[in-house]
């Protein structure tokens, strides 16, 4: 009888595997900076049926020697404007827009601004939640042709700018003493495409 039960609920965790093979990632994050963490990882979905759509979620870490102990996490969208084919060893995608929110967790900051310390109108922005637009470029490297029988289909690296709400308003409130050097953080980072 235990058998029966054992092949029966081995039989139905099987079929919801199938129904739930969407929440496998076909990518492996590491990034290096880039307003997501001093070193961050994390699992990306390739969206829409050309791949162009990117679905990043990462966890990244601060360590209290680079300004404080901070874990972020983060959830970024890209999409890939076109692609340059690098013969059979690559593609390259020169400009890939991009939006995503991260979130700082720290006892120090919260979502709101206490409103018992400040008034309803003293500071219009989280904390600890922070949108931020992007530019990124990639260059993709086939795996078949480099790294055959690994699993990996292909290899990229990529730089990504950003910004975020805080930074812009600052920018744009004191354009006389920022520059736009002062408003950008750049990322580096390394995906593997399975």
């Amino acid at each position: 009888m235990a058998f029966v039960a054992l092949l029966l609920i081995s039989g139905a965790l099987k079929s919801s595997a199938q129904g739930l093979k969407f929440l496998i990632p076909d990518n492996a994050i590491v990034q290096y900076a880039g307003s997501i963490g001093y070193f961050s990882v994390g699992a990306g979905y390739d969206l829409f049926k050309n791949k162009r759509g990117i679905l990043d979620l990462n966890y990244g870490y601060v360590p209290a020697s680079k300004g404080g102990e901070l874990n972020i996490v983060t959830a970024k969208f890209a999409y890939r404007t076109y692609e340059v084919q690098l013969k059979d060893w690559g593609k390259f995608y020169p400009f890939n827009p991009g939006f995503f929110l991260s979130y700082t967790f720290h006892p120090e900051l919260s979502y709101r601004f206490n409103r018992n310390r400040y008034s309803s109108d003293y500071y219009r922005w989280s904390e600890a939640l922070r949108p931020h637009l992007s530019i990124a470029t990639e260059l993709e490297l086939n795996g078949d042709k480099f790294l055959k029988g690994s699993g990996i289909r292909a290899v990229s690296l990529y730089t990504e700018f950003n910004t975020n709400d805080y930074y812009l308003i600052n920018y744009f409130q004191n354009t006389s003493e920022l520059t736009l050097a002062d408003i950008f953080q750049l990322g580096i980072g390394l995906r593997l495409k399975f």
